[in-house]
């Protein structure tokens, strides 16, 4: 049986910044210009049309998004150009996890409507607090040691929401999730990929693709 767990990609396209689809309910602020320079939007060809999907910057040719947005995964064709506007968001150490309580962040250019579809035209974000991990036992899928349990479910107004997928949970500057998925109608809590149960995977794979 398949289980379509949050395992992660590395992308060839990098999209930095457009202003178009992607992200959270209406308790999501603007965010501030060039305050996320890792953010890559992600503009992906199926054979349905296009998925829209968020990624980030963790090498100069290496974006980290969902697997599920793309599963055609390689370095860059080119190499991103270091500035104010576009930089890299590290990755977690070893030992150095994000706990229940830590308040984190997230942002988007996604749907901000539960039902119906709005598009912001600028990149938004919104503050979300991480939770033990029994509270997302609901979901079938959800595997503790490798997913993260995020968004109070007293505030239903902030959440990650359709096109956040492949969008990091940053924690004190450190990406330690990729938005994966969770309840149709947004509300959360939501499920994260845990970044720092993959690291060894991650290294190597950009090592291979290095030479």
């Amino acid at each position: 049986m398949h289980h379509p767990l949050p395992q992660m990609a590395l992308i060839m396209q990098l999209l930095l910044l457009l202003p178009t689809a992607f992200f959270l309910p209406s308790g999501a602020l603007e965010a501030r210009s060039h305050s996320k320079p890792y953010m890559a939007f992600l503009n992906i060809s199926t054979k349905h049309g296009h998925k829209r999907c968020g990624g980030f910057l963790i090498r100069k040719d290496f974006v980290l998004t969902a697997a599920h947005c793309d599963d055609k995964w390689g370095s860059m064709d080119g190499k991103a150009k270091l500035s104010t506007a576009v930089q890299l968001v590290p990755l977690p150490e070893t030992g150095k996890e994000v706990m229940p309580r830590d308040v984190c962040n997230v942002a988007g250019w996604g749907n901000t409507r539960a039902r119906g579809v709005s598009l912001p035209s600028t990149l938004r974000e919104v503050d979300l607090k991480v939770l033990e991990a029994d509270r997302c036992l609901r979901y079938p899928h959800f595997v503790p040691n490798s997913m993260l349990c995020v968004g109070d479910p007293k505030e239903v107004e902030k959440s990650s929401f359709q096109g956040d997928s492949g969008g990091p949970l940053v924690c004190e500057g450190t990406a330690q999730g990729i938005v994966s998925f969770g309840r149709k109608d947004g509300s959360p809590p939501r499920v994260f990929t845990r970044v720092s149960a993959y690291i060894p995977w991650i290294k190597k794979t950009m090592r291979k693709l290095q030479d």
